[in-house]
């Protein structure tokens, strides 16, 4: 198994950044693909980003492609969310997902079994 611990949210002003980091242990990080996913009170879970085990395969949600970049140290066991032009409403908590090899989609949360504790972010405007 695989434990997740997600850093780096906090409070920031419309149009800034933040980077998050989603740090893993044991041996093996790099045959789990990772995932970003967000949650705001009252809505679904939201898929975010994903990437796969080697880093090859990367995708994004339509409300944050071209904001957003998700990347992974797989020597540092981590992995990060670059988060820049913020608006109000990435208001949410932002959680770590892993899934053990392959997934069959990427975008559903379904398909990760592991899970961080989330880490909130909150943008003011």
């Amino acid at each position: 198994q695989v434990q997740l611990v997600e850093s780096g949210g906090g409070l920031v002003q419309a149009g800034g950044s933040l980077r998050l980091s989603c740090a893993a242990s044991g041996r093996t990080f790099s045959n789990y693909s990772m995932g970003w996913f967000r949650q705001a009170p009252g809505k679904e879970r939201e898929f975010v980003a994903a990437v796969s085990t080697s880093g090859a395969i990367i995708y994004y949600g339509d409300s944050v492609k071209g904001r957003f970049t998700i990347s992974r140290d797989n020597a540092k066991n981590t992995v990060y969310l670059q988060m820049n032009s913020l608006k109000p409403e990435d208001t949410a908590v932002y959680y770590c997902a892993a899934r053990y090899y392959t997934v069959s989609n990427y975008l559903n949360s379904r398909s990760y079994n592991y899970w961080g504790q989330g880490t909130q972010v909150t943008v003011s405007s």
